[in-house]
């Protein structure tokens, strides 16, 4: 990938990609994160395993990030404008729609 991509990526991911590592993890632990999204075969959702390799992203340095980091990154900010695009009416704040979005490092009440 060129800088002019990694830049490009980075600056999508950085202001799409709202909570802190802190709030992602916490997060995660929850319930409510480990219900939302599609599960394959009873398994971990596709948006909280995603989540997980958010959080190592965030907690890397930015140097250190590979080729399929930034992949992964594009793949995010591709999945958060999708979403947001679906939001429903009304309130939103107890949604499975935010949920996800959520597992997937935005909460769009911030």
């Amino acid at each position: 990938m060129q800088d002019d991509e990694r830049k490009e990526t980075w600056d999508e991911f950085r202001g799409l990609v709202n909570m802190s590592p802190t709030e992602l993890e916490k997060w995660l632990a929850s319930d409510e994160s480990q219900s939302a999204g599609q599960h394959k075969d009873g398994g971990e959702s596709t948006g909280h395993a995603s989540g997980r390799r958010i959080l190592d992203i965030l907690r890397t340095n930015k140097g250190d990030l590979s080729d399929d980091d930034y992949q992964h990154m594009r793949k995010v900010v591709g999945y958060i404008r999708r979403h947001l695009a679906q939001r429903p009416s009304g309130d939103v704040r107890d949604t499975r729609w935010r949920h996800s979005l959520m597992n997937w490092g935005h909460d769009p009440l911030d």
